[in-house]
């Protein structure tokens, strides 16, 4: 496996589809990632892991899926952008947190890659995690090729922010364990600190929540539609 951090900005490099979205998450100048080992996501977090200490980025394998989630919200609101990777089956675990989580928002940019398996062939069953981004009404991106699933890994780092909210990329196992030519693009220079604010009365409540969800939704669409994708 390649380090992903080389700084070289316009060069063609041949990266495997996780590969690709660890540099995105790079270039995104993220700070804390934390992944649940399932096929065919497996390869992101040792991407990463690989070239954590000299980019300042603290990377770790949880002991689940919802742990992940959990961990990697705590860094976001403590104002670190921040990565949670796990295969279809690990949304599941975690849908019960992300139900909350989509009603309470982020400040921080955060991102939950999912590389989902269709046909089941790393997997003990199929699953589309689409619609549940559907039904918690989380913005998500579907990379077609290996130069998207970098390029879009960065863009909704900056996306969770504008919304104040998770933004999520689907992958699939064709994209994420197959190889292809990538663009890199620069380095993020970006310096994080953590710090801790209470804020324990943040944003809408009840029905005023979900109607608040909407709008982001509503706005992140309306981003998207002179995004570079």
């Amino acid at each position: 496996m390649p380090d992903i951090d080389v700084d070289a900005p316009g060069t063609n490099v041949l990266l495997m589809g996780n590969e690709a979205i660890a540099r995105g998450a790079l270039e995104a100048g993220v700070g804390f990632v934390a992944a649940y080992p399932g096929t065919p996501s497996s390869e992101i977090l040792p991407a990463i892991a690989e070239v954590a200490k000299r980019n300042g980025i603290y990377a770790e394998w949880s002991v689940n899926e919802m742990v992940a989630m959990e961990v990697a919200t705590g860094a976001s609101l403590g104002g670190i952008r921040a990565m949670a990777v796990m295969k279809q089956n690990g949304v599941n675990v975690c849908s019960d947190f992300l139900t909350n989580l989509v009603m309470r928002g982020v400040s921080t940019g955060l991102v939950l890659v999912s590389s989902d398996d269709p046909t089941g062939r790393n997997s003990s069953g199929e699953e589309d995690t689409r619609p549940i981004a559907k039904w918690l009404d989380i913005p998500m991106l579907e990379p077609c090729d290996f130069q998207e699933a970098k390029d879009m890994t960065k863009w909704l780092f900056d996306l969770s922010e504008e919304v104040n909210n998770i933004c999520m990329l689907r992958s699939v196992s064709k994209i994420s364990h197959t190889r292809g030519n990538v663009t890199l693009g620069e380095l993020s220079k970006r310096e994080q600190e953590a710090y801790f604010h209470y804020d324990q009365g943040r944003g809408a409540r009840g029905m005023h929540a979900h109607a608040a969800l909407h709008e982001k939704l509503k706005k992140a669409q309306e981003i998207f539609e002179t995004s570079p994708f």
